[in-house]
């Protein structure tokens, strides 16, 4: 496993996006760092996560896909309004947009600017 000793690692995200980290590092009871760590270490696990742009060929409606995360959101809860909900079934696909964009910003085929109002794709020089 090697040193255990902790390092600062530094990386800059938009500012509702670190507000959106930070509010669920709360509702876990986490300080920033931890919920970042623990994130980062979840994200690495080895698991299939499913390609949205090959949706499953079931026969199937989309709404039938939903049932059983809306279970398990609603499981051992008094009660979700819609917002909580709707929050709890999209997380994934934020944090998959979120991967998709850090990966196109690495290879930059994407840019984010402020001054800009937000992401967009780079030009070819």
């Amino acid at each position: 496993m090697g040193n255990t000793d902790s390092v600062a690692v530094k990386t800059y995200v938009p500012p509702y996006q670190k507000d959106r980290w930070r509010e669920h590092a709360d509702r876990l009871g986490m300080s920033q760092s931890e919920f970042v760590r623990t994130m980062v270490q979840a994200g690495r696990r080895d698991f299939e996560v499913p390609d949205p742009a090959e949706p499953e060929e079931t026969g199937e409606d989309v709404s039938s896909g939903l049932e059983p995360r809306v279970k398990d959101a609603l499981d051992g809860e008094d009660g979700r309004s819609w917002d909580e909900l709707l929050g709890a079934v999209t997380e994934d696909i934020e944090d998959r947009l979120e991967e998709t964009l850090s990966d196109l910003q690495e290879r930059n085929v994407v840019q984010y600017s402020g001054r800009a109002g937000g992401y967009r794709l780079v030009e070819d020089p």
